[in-house]
């Protein structure tokens, strides 16, 4: 008996003995890892078998970038959290679709609607025409299109109240400094189903339906790279000094409304077929047909949305919002792979946030400003990181071997002339844009077309040249592109003035440094 105590006492100080030089060993790796990662002098590869998760999950930026094992950054919770189907929503045009569909065919006929009773929807009408400068009396026309919406399209309205829970907050600021009231943030449900990426069939585009004109007048520029009526704050703010100009002309929000979607011409065509009416609903009836169904779709959409509560509406609520984003101006070519690689912003994330940018690529060009936005743990360390991740992005480009097109200002619509092989699928992928938005343009019945066909297309692809990036060939061999060189030009510089062109390239090329460039020197900025 005493033997055998014996060998469990030696044993359980065998065990022991082993546990503690194994919890040695452990503490030892760890501080090799610390060593390794923050007291690294030379520039050798960091590899480690086994590495301890609690510390490389704080690695620099820097570091990340030099371990390709480990790119995306762990500690941005808020962007990781958010629901993948949240994300879609902001490209999913089946709302936008919906709802110009809804406003077009709507038929007004009475809709039985036992929930809401007529005597409770014309008293929550009454208090809502008390606190607001819109005309919202009961109307006949008004209840069916309510509803109609109540009946047919509350899972659809759900999807737009969580949508607005990020838009909202940047709509109301920017009515505001424009003394609109805000209620005005409802009209770009009605105009985009909240899709900053909507197209419609005759080519309006962006949160508040911008034609190409019209948008080029309040400043938005549309190019091979970047499309601005689909920037939400630009494209608001944009909104908001067109509608600020249409009431100074009309004086009344209803027939802003109205201009707004149909053109003030319209509308005071209308004011003076119904002998110099101003009331909508006398007006109704000499508007086009979608205007008609317009404001009564915006109405409806106000109170629905105000008295969602009471309608048991239950919108999914995302985990960001506007306010916790913030914008970062770059300053060269950065593409969203290399801006997820670097910050652990998920891409999908990053393309709901920066829709505007056609090609998820954020070019740099002089005189332009353009921005990226993150959510807002991501913006210190991209700031605080800003040589690395453009020193890696400069590499990564050189060494990739895709073609950049170049920055050129696109045209609202070219007209595209069918040729032998040709198909619908194969044109819209072309041009960047849906087989049915194509159809739409041209008012085609099928997809059947024939050579020599001319189609209208708003095409969201570039269909300029390329221009070589890195080391892949030019296919401008024997006519290189010339740059002449200014005072105070350097190479970082020029290659800024040309997408997908590097520092290294422009050596390369021309054999030269920073040091040795002179005022009036033709340098070479394509490969030939």
């Amino acid at each position: 008996m005493l033997k055998q105590s014996l060998c469990i006492v030696f044993l359980l100080a065998g065990i022991s003995i082993f546990a503690q030089e194994k919890k040695n060993n452990e503490r030892l790796e760890k501080a090799n890892f610390r060593v390794q990662i923050f007291k690294k002098t030379n520039n050798s590869e960091i590899k480690l078998a086994k590495p301890d998760p609690e510390f490389r999950d704080k690695l620099p930026i820097s570091a990340q970038i030099g371990d390709s094992s480990r790119i995306v950054l762990k500690d941005l919770p808020r962007a990781a959290s958010i629901d993948s189907l949240w994300r879609k929503e902001l490209t999913n045009s089946d709302l936008f679709e919906r709802m110009q569909r809804n406003i077009q065919d709507q038929d007004y006929e009475e809709v039985v609607y036992d929930a809401l009773p007529t005597d409770t929807l014309k008293a929550r009408l009454a208090k809502l025409n008390a606190r607001t400068p819109f005309n919202i009396e009961y109307n006949p026309i008004l209840e069916s299109v309510i509803k109609s919406y109540l009946k047919r399209d509350k899972q659809n309205l759900e999807r737009l109240m969580a949508l607005s829970t990020y838009y909202f907050p940047l709509f109301e600021q920017e009515l505001d400094k424009y003394d609109i009231p805000l209620e005005i943030k409802y009209l770009a449900i009605i105009e985009s189903a909240l899709n900053p990426r909507a197209k419609s069939r005759v080519g309006a585009t962006g949160l508040w339906q911008f034609m190409f004109t019209t948008g080029k007048m309040h400043g938005l520029d549309v190019s091979s790279y970047v499309d601005e009526r689909m920037d939400p704050a630009r494209a608001t703010e944009a909104a908001a000094e067109y509608l600020a100009s249409l009431y100074k002309v009309f004086g009344d929000w209803d027939l802003v409304l109205a201009s707004y979607n149909s053109g003030p011409g319209n509308v005071s065509k209308a004011i003076r077929r119904s002998g110099g009416s101003t009331d909508y609903w006398t007006l109704r009836r000499y508007l086009p047909r979608e205007t008609a169904g317009y404001v009564p779709a915006f109405l409806a959409t106000l109170y629905l949305f105000e008295y969602a509560q009471e309608h048991h509406f239950q919108p999914k609520n995302p985990d960001i919002v506007f306010f916790e984003t913030d914008t970062i101006q770059v300053k060269q070519l950065l593409t969203f792979d290399q801006i997820s690689k670097v910050t652990g912003v998920d891409k999908s994330m990053l393309e709901f946030l920066n829709p505007s940018y056609k090609l998820d690529i954020i070019p740099y060009v002089e005189d332009e400003k353009y921005v990226v936005r993150l959510p807002r743990p991501a913006t210190g360390k991209f700031v605080n990181n800003e040589d690395a991740i453009y020193n890696f992005a400069e590499k990564d480009l050189a060494n990739s071997e895709k073609e950049l097109p170049k920055y050129v200002e696109t045209e609202d619509r070219i007209r595209y002339r069918v040729k032998p092989g040709d198909y619908l699928g194969r044109i819209a992928e072309r041009y960047g844009v849906g087989v049915s938005s194509l159809r739409n343009w041209n008012n085609l019945r099928s997809n059947n077309i024939r050579v020599g066909q001319y189609l209208t297309i708003y095409p969201r692809k570039p269909v300029t040249g390329q221009v070589a990036s890195g080391n892949q060939k030019s296919s401008n061999k024997s006519d290189p592109k010339t740059y002449t060189v200014k005072q105070g030009d350097s190479l970082w510089s020029i290659s800024r003035k040309f997408p997908g062109v590097t520092v290294q390239n422009l050596q390369s090329w021309n054999d030269v440094n920073s040091n040795s460039l002179k005022p009036g020197m033709k340098l070479k900025v394509s490969r030939g």
